[in-house]
């Protein structure tokens, strides 16, 4: 059993609020630019440290105003921008807890986010989401707001404010503790449930220091990024405060479609990103190569930039290499470099697996891509790789103050202050969570010698895909099962760019089913399983099941197996109980053409 700690290198003050931050800048360098906002021209406009500690503390006002105590829930449900991180760091001052809600969220996961989390108050972007609130607002007593950020919610509160002296804003924030809640991030679980992760201000902190601890070339004044990932998601809020408390300067756009166009009118110093992300960049620029005349060209270039990364990491390339790399730098890795703003020179990758190949590709081509690892459990990042300690194709080694060991089943295990104290009111969980004080990550893992971690499978059946989405199998095939057609259902999509499924059919439900369209006893099941009323009905199945989470967790597509499975045949235990790691292993081709 390998164990690898890193020391510590920063302490967590007992009184500490993430909110100090804001109020820090404003005394020390009222003039830094800490966040830009569309102009709505095309452009930028400047907010200073100054004036983002006056708008989080009118916010904060108006939040204490409204009714909120110490420890009070609110919600935001909206995409990423600026006034989501205004309120965030005004509920922090105000001495509440923010409740992070997607924006993609059905009705039925934020009923059951607000209701596990008793909020109190809630802010939604747009009067379609105040729309779906209302449906379920019968079903939230403790909900006594609902507010929208496009009528105007920021300055609503800042109005209810006004008469309070901000002096009520600092008394609030001195009355919280390192280890008082400062969030909820529910995660799926098994049951398809979703658990409320609840990170303390100490957790934040201590990430937020972790992370600057180890990239200080990149967080710190100067420098800019364009965040573009869900702020309910914890790595991006987690990355987007240790960039704040290291005084980058942060941008945010919540437009996928265009983020090359973007990188290019920014032009950011570093970007945080999943993996899919790096993959659209690349597949992009190959496409647009090949489509020109050019891949040929850019075919060997990318072969070149991965052996010089390779190289890098076994003595430096060689004369020859060199000259290889130095004359594809000005035909290929340059205009890489500009599509992504020009400035670029390092990205972290988390949320998902990186592929190796393309994180070689990235640093030959002058891009460094720093993979990290964690969970929402460990504040986002737990282990990264930095430019002092690289090694691609492992998720690095664990941030200062933090220590990680495999158990002897495989499975990875981590503790540090990072690392969550439990889960919101559910002590059963919690406990299932640790063991002799290691947090179990569900991951198998690997540690070698210098620390660097490597992950190896997935011990828990919850799936990550490509985009960095955490999606739970089992409400998706717990609601197909029900349908009378269907026989047996397994949700796919780990590492892959959308979720997909195998279904098989049930065959007691085939013969009534023949009958009522018409169709001889004796039609054999390879020829149903194309029959486009048969398939229509599967994929209604489908449909309904999809209106129960969001689109990123929604299947996109399925194959109907032509056999179904069983004991016998392995698949399926005594409990009738899902063998993934076998259904993976025999029906891999049928997966494969999911994806292909």
């Amino acid at each position: 059993m390998r164990e690898f700690e890193v020391p510590a290198t920063y302490t967590i003050p007992e009184d500490i609020n993430v909110s100090d931050g804001v109020f820090r800048h404003a005394e020390r360098t009222p003039g830094l630019v800490v966040f830009n906002r569309p102009d709505g021209k095309g452009g930028w406009t400047d907010v200073t440290a100054k004036q983002f500690a006056q708008a989080v503390t009118g916010v904060a006002k108006g939040l204490i105003a409204t009714g909120i105590e110490l420890g009070d829930r609110v919600a935001i449900l909206a995409s990423t921008q600026y006034d989501w991180v205004v309120l965030d760091f005004a509920i922090w001052a105000a001495g509440g807890c923010t409740v992070a809600i997607f924006d993609s969220s059905s009705a039925e996961q934020a009923k059951w986010i607000l209701q596990d989390s008793a909020t109190k108050l809630l802010v939604v972007e747009t009067p379609k989401q105040r729309a779906t609130i209302g449906e379920i607002e019968s079903a939230l007593p403790e909900l006594k707001e609902t507010l929208l950020l496009s009528e105007g919610a920021v300055e609503e509160f800042t109005r209810r404010g006004a008469d309070l002296d901000d002096a009520v804003v600092h008394e609030r924030r001195a009355q919280v503790k390192a280890a008082s809640p400062a969030t909820l991030i529910y995660t799926s679980g098994t049951t398809g449930r979703p658990k409320g992760v609840m990170l303390s201000h100490s957790n934040l902190y201590a990430e937020s220091a972790a992370d600057r601890a180890v990239m200080p070339q990149d967080l710190r004044p100067g420098k800019r990024s364009l965040l573009f990932l869900p702020l309910a998601h914890v790595f991006a809020r987690a990355v987007a405060l240790a960039a704040f408390d290291a005084g980058v300067t942060v941008a945010h756009t919540a437009d996928w479609s265009t983020l090359v166009e973007q990188f290019g009118q920014y032009k950011p110093d570093f970007i945080l990103s999943v993996p899919r992300v790096f993959e659209k960049v690349f597949n992009g620029a190959k496409q647009k190569a090949h489509d020109g005349g050019k891949g040929g060209i850019f075919d060997a270039a990318a072969d070149t930039a991965v052996a010089y990364s390779q190289a890098l990491d076994n003595g430096g390339p060689g004369l020859v290499l060199k000259l290889k790399h130095a004359v594809f730098d000005k035909l290929v890795y340059g205009k890489l470099r500009e599509a992504m703003g020009g400035r670029c020179d390092s990205a972290v990758s988390g949320g998902g697996p990186l592929n190796a190949r393309l994180g070689h590709f990235f640093r030959g081509v002058g891009v460094t891509i720093h993979e990290g690892y964690g969970l929402t459990e460990t504040t986002a990042a737990v282990a990264v790789n930095t430019r002092q300690h690289t090694r691609i194709g492992t998720v690095g080694r664990p941030l200062p103050g933090h220590g990680a060991k495999v158990a002897e089943d495989g499975e990875l295990l981590l503790r540090g202050p990072v690392v969550f104290s439990g889960y919101w009111g559910n002590d059963a969980a919690t406990e299932d969570a640790f063991a002799e004080g290691w947090f179990k990550t569900g991951d198998l893992g690997a540690i070698d010698a210098d620390g660097f971690i490597t992950i190896t499978g997935r011990k828990k059946e919850i799936l990550v895909t490509a985009g960095g989405k955490n999606v739970s199998p089992a409400m998706l095939e717990d609601s197909l099962r029900a349908n009378p057609l269907i026989s047996q259902v397994m949700v796919v999509g780990d590492s892959k760019p959308f979720i997909g499924a195998l279904i098989t059919l049930d065959a007691e439900a085939l013969p009534g089913w023949k009958e009522r369209h018409n169709l001889p006893a004796d039609t054999p099941i390879e020829k149903l399983i194309e029959n486009p009323d048969l398939v229509a009905e599967i994929d209604a199945a489908v449909a309904d099941t999809n209106k129960l989470v969001s689109h990123a967790e929604a299947i996109k597509k399925i194959r109907i197996l032509s056999i179904d499975w069983t004991e016998e045949g392995g698949e399926l235990t005594p409990k009738m109980s899902l063998k993934r790691a076998v259904v993976m292993k025999n029906y891999a081709s049928d997966v494969e053409a999911i994806y292909s």
